[in-house]
């Protein structure tokens, strides 16, 4: 269905106010890119969620990564948006550290980074492991390839992070205020749309797996609404071209040969019982935090930055008063406004 249909669809359904929240970077920027909130009628409301993987990531990990990147010996390897996150001191990120000499190489895969480790022997590899359920299956593909060869100087440093604790942490925090969730389908594709079940099911809250052109986010859009205006919450899948029920149990199987839940950081929500992935005993030895003795130490608040409350849904970017004034692309004060998949960075970009 083309995008015209969708939003005369959405403008048909009875008036309501309601706030729904993607979690999703990639929805994110694709909704600020194709400017789909001018689309909506008055009432509907589009909030970020934590769903950009680089912005969950507190500044105290960062802090961990950023002592690992200046050990003597040691190459970092990350996602060229790694690269300028800040650790708990304002400009201070790995783009920095390599400046002042630190080995920290962008790479588009772990792989990448284990092939550097098997060229180059007399070194030791990290790789920072970033991202959700649907990058912790490539690393830990990894970690399994890196035991096969033998090659002993990879490891990874996991800030690898669960989706449905998080959605969890988020429903119970003080104030929370969503009525509709629309759900990543990267995610979806690993775990399957049934992972989402728990939000209508427990919460009462609708939930639309989503694609990432316009119309996928624009029907998930017209389903929400349609749910709430019939007072019937339920989950939706409106991504069957890439997502089953089921997800991909090969995925998940190498998962849990290599990684295991535990009480992780996340910014803006604090820490959550089994809501990170760290590397499980028997493959201790590609452990970074094991092999390095690796400890996050508790840190402040992040000062004026109010990256935590944008990807809870509390506030708009434009609402951070050092949004677009003390906080830009070229001099970031936080991860929203480093990462490609940023909400800050989308609203900078697109002027939203």
């Amino acid at each position: 269905m083309r995008s015209e249909e969708l939003v005369e669809r959405i403008n048909a359904l009875p008036r309501m106010d309601v706030k729904l929240m993607e979690v999703c970077g990639t929805h994110t920027m694709s909704i600020a890119r194709t400017g789909i909130r001018r689309l909506l009628p008055e009432g509907v409301e589009l909030l970020s969620g934590p769903g950009c993987p680089v912005c969950v990531t507190p500044g105290e990990v960062m802090d961990a990564a950023l002592e690992l990147a200046s050990a003597p010996g040691v190459t970092v390897a990350a996602y060229g948006d790694m690269l300028r996150v800040p650790g708990t001191r304002r400009g201070d990120n790995l783009e920095r550290r390599r400046a002042m000499g630190a080995d920290v190489r962008i790479v588009y895969s772990p792989m990448d980074a284990l092939d550097m480790a098997g060229a180059e022997p007399g070194r030791q590899f990290v790789f920072l492991g970033v991202g959700f359920e649907t990058t912790a299956p490539g690393t830990a593909a990894a970690v399994l390839e890196a035991r096969r060869r033998g090659t002993g100087n990879f490891t990874v440093f996991s800030m690898l992070k669960r989706v449905e604790p998080a959605l969890r942490a988020l429903i119970a925090a003080p104030g929370f205020d969503v009525d509709g969730f629309i759900c990543p389908g990267h995610v979806a594709v690993i775990t399957g749309a049934e992972g989402f079940a728990f939000l209508p099911r427990e919460y009462g809250l609708p939930a639309a797996v989503a694609g990432f052109e316009p119309e996928d986010i624009l029907l998930a859009v017209y389903d929400l609404l349609d749910m709430l205006s019939r007072g019937a919450p339920a989950l939706v899948n409106d991504y069957p071209r890439a997502v089953s029920a089921g997800g991909n149990a090969l995925a998940r199987e190498m998962m849990a040969r290599v990684l295991v839940p535990r009480r992780d950081i996340w910014r803006g929500l604090g820490e959550i019982d089994a809501s990170g992935l760290g590397l499980s005993e028997e493959y201790a030895d590609c452990d970074a935090e094991a092999r390095f003795g690796i400890t996050v130490k508790p840190a402040a608040q992040d000062g004026p930055c109010r990256c935590g409350d944008v990807i809870t849904g509390r506030i708009h970017p434009g609402d951070c008063p050092m949004f677009e004034r003390a906080c830009t692309p070229d001099d970031p004060l936080g991860p929203c406004m480093v990462s490609s998949e940023g909400a800050c960075a989308a609203a900078y970009r697109y002027m939203e």
